[in-house]
C-alpha cells in the first residue's frame, strides 16, 4: 500500500513538475532583454524619424543641383484684344479699329558653361549629404544609450526597492524584538523608540524607492517606447579597449561626429569655388518658338530664333566678392569646429574609458565591503541578544550593511551604463556593430532614386511617389 501511494505521489510530482516546466517557458520568453530595449528604441525613435527626413532633404538638395545642368522649358500663352478710335485732319470721319491676338510661344533655356559653379554645387551637396548621414548615425547612438540608461536604471530601482523592502521587513522584526526585551526589562523605552524612528524611516525610505522607480518606468517609456517587462537583471558587458588610448584610437578613426566634420569641411571648400566661379563668364543657349494669330482678320505670324549669349559681371556693388569672402568665412569656421570635434571626441573617450574603469573598480570593493558589513551585523546582532551592544548599535550595523548593499546596486548599474557609454564614445554603439535584429534603415535608397532628379512622369518618378506614399508624405 506504501509502495502504492510512494509510486502515485511520484507520478503527481513529475505531473506537477512539468506543469511548473511549461509554464517556466512562455514566462522566460517574456522576460526582456537589453537587446530587446533597443530595438524597440531604435524602431520607435521619433528623433530617428525626424533626421531622416532631413537626410532626405539634403538628398533632393543634391537632386535640385544636377537639374540645373539640364535645359530649362517653359511655354507661355497670351490672349488680347485693343480698340481704337482716331480723327484726322485729312478725313472727317471717325476711324475705328478693333483688333483681337493670340499668341503661344515656347523658350529654351540652356546655360553652357558657368566657370564650374554647378559642378562644384553638385559636389558640395553631395558631401552634405554624406555628413548628415554620418549626423544620422550620431543621433542613433544617442537613442540607443538613452534605452541603455533606462534599461539598467529601471533595474536599479526595482532592486532598491526589493532591498527597501527586506529592510523594512527586517526593521519591523527588530522593533518587535526590542519590544519583548523591553517588556520584560532588557532594553529601555529609549531603545524601542530608536527602532520605530528607524522603522519608520524605512518605510519613508521606501516610498521615494517606489517613486522612483515610477520615475524610471516613465523615462523606459518614453525611450523604448513600450512600458518594461520582466527585465533580464543580470547581463554579459560588451568588452573594453585594453587602455584610454586605445579607445581614444578607434574614436579618433570612426566616430561619426568627427566624420561628419570632415564631410562639411569639403563640402565648404566647393561652395568657396562656386562663389568665385560667381564672378567668371557665362555661355547660355536659348532658343524661342512662337506664333501669333490676329482673330479679327486672317493674317498671323510664326517666328523661331535662337541665340548664343556670353556674359560676365563687371560691377555689382561689390556683392560678388562679399559672397566669395563670406563662404571663405564659413569654410574657416568649418576646419575649426572639425579641430574642435576632435578634441571633445578624443575627450569624450578619455573621460568614458575613466568612467568605466572606476565603476569597475568600485564594485569589485562594495563586495568587499558587504562581506564586512554582513559579518559586523551578524556578530553585533548576536551580541545583542546576549545584552552586549545596545538597539542602536544593532541598528547602525543594519544601516552600513544597507548602505554597502545599495552602493553595489550603483555601482553594476554604473558599470554597465559607463560599459555602452564607452562604447558609444567610440562610435561603435549602433545597430550594425551591436547586429541589432532590427530593420535598419538604408540612408542610399532614397538618394539613390533622387540623384538623377528624375521627372514625374517617368517610371524613376512614379517609384518615387510610391515611395513617398509609402512613408507617409503625401
Amino acid at each position: 500500500m506504501s509502495g502504492s501511494f510512494g509510486a502515485g505521489m511520484a507520478k503527481i510530482t513529475g505531473v506537477l513538475a512539468t506543469m511548473a516546466l511549461l509554464l517556466a517557458v512562455p514566462l522566460q520568453a517574456r522576460a526582456e532583454n537589453l537587446t530587446d530595449a533597443m530595438i524597440g528604441a531604435y524602431n520607435t525613435s521619433g528623433l530617428l524619424e525626424q533626421n531622416r527626413a532631413l537626410l532626405r532633404a539634403a538628398d533632393e538638395d543634391v537632386a535640385e543641383a544636377i537639374s540645373t545642368l539640364r535645359p530649362v522649358l517653359e511655354w507661355s500663352a497670351s490672349a488680347s484684344r485693343s480698340l481704337s478710335r482716331s480723327l484726322s485732319d485729312v478725313s472727317p470721319d471717325v476711324v475705328k479699329r478693333n483688333m483681337s491676338n493670340a499668341f503661344v510661344g515656347l523658350t529654351a533655356d540652356l546655360l553652357l558653361f558657368d566657370s564650374g559653379g554647378r559642378r562644384h554645387a553638385i559636389n558640395a551637396a553631395k558631401e552634405t549629404v554624406l555628413a548628415t548621414r554620418q549626423t544620422l548615425i550620431s543621433i542613433e547612438q544617442d537613442v540607443l544609450l538613452r534605452a541603455v540608461a533606462a534599461y539598467f536604471n529601471v533595474v536599479l530601482q526595482q532592486q532598491i526597492v526589493s532591498l527597501r523592502e527586506n529592510n523594512l521587513n527586517l526593521l519591523d522584526e527588530e522593533l518587535s524584538a526590542t519590544q519583548d526585551r523591553f517588556e520584560v526589562g532588557e532594553v529601555t523605552r529609549t531603545d524601542v523608540a530608536l527602532a520605530e524612528s528607524r522603522q519608520a524611516a524605512a518605510r519613508s525610505n521606501l516610498v521615494a524607492a517606489r517613486g522612483d522607480l515610477d520615475n524610471a518606468r516613465a523615462e523606459y517609456l518614453a525611450a523604448v517606447g513600450h512600458e518594461p517587462q520582466n527585465l533580464v537583471q543580470r547581463l554579459d558587458l560588451p568588452g573594453a579597449p585594453a587602455s584610454s588610448d586605445a579607445a581614444t584610437a578607434v574614436a579618433v578613426r570612426s566616430h561619426p561626429d568627427i566624420l561628419a566634420a570632415q564631410r562639411q569641411v569639403t563640402a565648404s571648400e566647393y561652395n568657396v569655388r562656386r562663389a568665385e566661379s560667381a564672378i567668371g563668364p557665362k555661355v547660355a543657349l536659348r532658343g524661342d518658338v512662337g506664333m501669333r494669330e490676329n482673330l479679327t482678320g486672317s493674317g498671323y505670324e510664326r517666328d523661331a530664333t535662337v541665340s548664343l549669349n556670353l556674359s560676365q559681371p563687371i560691377y555689382q556693388g561689390g556683392g560678388l566678392n562679399a559672397q566669395v569672402r563670406r563662404a571663405m568665412a564659413t569654410r574657416d569656421s568649418i576646419r575649426a569646429s572639425l579641430l574642435t570635434a576632435q578634441e571633445n571626441v578624443a575627450l569624450n573617450a578619455t573621460n568614458a574609458y575613466v568612467r568605466f574603469d572606476v565603476a569597475r573598480s568600485s564594485l569589485s570593493a562594495t563586495g568587499e565591503r558587504i562581506r564586512a558589513a554582513q559579518v559586523a551585523f551578524d556578530g553585533i546582532r548576536e551580541e545583542a541578544r546576549l545584552g552586549a551592544r545596545t538597539t542602536l548599535d544593532v541598528l547602525q550595523a543594519e544601516q552600513e550593511l544597507l548602505d554597502a548593499r545599495t552602493e553595489q546596486l550603483s555601482a553594476r548599474a554604473e558599470e554597465s551604463i559607463a560599459a555602452y557609454q564607452l562604447l558609444a564614445a567610440q562610435g561603435l554603439l549602433t545597430v550594425d556593430h551591436l547586429n541589432l535584429a532590427v530593420q535598419v534603415y538604408d540612408p542610399t535608397l532614397y538618394y539613390n532614386m533622387v540623384k538623377d532628379a528624375p521627372s514625374r512622369i517617368s517610371k524613376q518618378g512614379r517609384d518615387l511617389d510610391r515611395v513617398l506614399k509609402a512613408l507617409g508624405k503625401e
